[in-house]
């Protein structure tokens, strides 16, 4: 049953002709599904060359036939985003194949599950760390030399409200959006002077791959009408959404953007919990 607050596609029909990216050559990893392949299909939509990147092989070539079927410019690398060695060369792929680099989203992550904190393991919390926070910095650190070099760039990062609040996400998870927030403001100030901007997007509750079982089981139980109802708009958001506010980040328009984390999240990080009145 479709959510009775479900919106509109933002952006419109992907395939459209557009041109805020016009010219630019840009990166966007996790791009297999959800978040980063909308983001991939927008960017494109919008005039930039993409490499679009992701463990999952199979999934990340879709994307780009997406778009290429759209009449877009898109090269897919399977690849891990928490691995430097495959950062180094998803990187100088894209300025070889691209002819630059002028944009880059650090968008993969993974949710690393429900686990009782008390039944976490090292590992665990190796894992997401180095998929959610390694992989950003990995990705500021080898296209952030690039822009340096050129003296502009934009870097958009996903973080999560999840960084910012107890209670949207597990304990290694939200550490690791947390962390990413804070690698936005500092290597903001690293890149001081150059040119180089670097922001992160904090969704909230947003259907995609990642949160598939929380939306599986409000529907198996028939409680999609409750999903999201605890923002003032009281709906999840979607893929399309968060892509639009890459976009805003990743172009010229958010020009003097810098070191911010900005939550997209129907309003969920602007409030406490509170019993609503009764009109």
């Amino acid at each position: 049953m479709a959510h009775e607050k479900r919106p509109a596609v933002v952006g419109g029909d992907p395939s459209r002709a557009a041109g805020r990216l016009a010219g630019k050559r840009a990166i966007v990893t996790g791009a297999g599904s959800g978040i980063g392949r909308a983001s991939s299909r927008l960017f494109a939509a919008e005039g930039a060359a993409v490499l679009v990147v992701d463990r999952a092989g199979e999934a990340v070539a879709e994307t780009a036939a997406m778009i290429r079927a759209a009449g877009g410019t898109a090269v897919a690398v399977a690849a891990d985003a928490g691995n430097e060695a495959d950062v180094r060369a998803f990187v100088a792929r894209a300025i070889a194949e691209l002819g630059g680099l002028d944009v880059a989203y650090a968008n993969a992550g993974v949710s690393g599950g429900d686990v009782p904190l008390a039944e976490q393991t090292v590992e665990l919390w190796q894992d997401v760390l180095r998929v959610n926070l390694i992989g950003p910095f990995l990705v500021a650190k080898h296209a952030g030399a690039h822009m340096v070099a050129q003296g502009r760039g934009s870097i958009v990062c996903t973080a999560s409200v999840a960084g910012l609040r107890a209670n949207a996400g597990g304990n290694p998870y939200s550490a690791s959006k947390a962390g990413v927030i804070s690698l936005v403001q500092t290597s903001a100030n690293s890149f001081w002077g150059t040119g180089v901007r670097i922001n992160a997007i904090c969704p909230g509750l947003i259907e995609t791959g990642m949160t598939r079982p929380i939306f599986d089981a409000a529907r198996a139980g028939g409680n999609e009408a409750k999903l999201g109802q605890i923002n003032p708009l009281q709906r999840y958001g979607l893929p399309q959404e968060i892509a639009a506010a890459a976009l805003f980040l990743a172009s010229d328009e958010s020009s003097y953007v810098n070191g911010q984390a900005l939550a997209v999240d129907g309003g969920l990080s602007s409030t406490l919990p509170f019993k609503r009145r009764v009109r």
